[in-house]
């Protein structure tokens, strides 16, 4: 039986157009602080480095780690 555990860290913005939008980065590493989470947020917002179809990321609205564990049955 194999196990497989997946991490995602999913970091929630608000965009001009007051619609929200996820970045995951998958396998973040361990450790990390919601200072540091929050640190990288205001980055992406300052230089702009994403945009979606509703305007620019303007806001960090929200942080969190998705945790998905699996057990494959044999």
């Amino acid at each position: 039986m194999a196990d497989t555990n997946t991490k995602t860290l999913e970091m929630v913005f608000t965009t001009a157009g007051a619609k929200e939008v996820t970045v995951a980065v998958k396998d973040p590493k361990d450790g990390l602080t919601l200072a540091a989470v929050q640190a990288v947020m205001a980055t992406i917002i300052a230089k702009n480095v994403f945009s979606s179809t509703s305007g620019d990321l303007v806001t960090a609205k929200e942080a969190q780690i998705r945790q998905l564990a699996i057990t494959e049955l044999t």
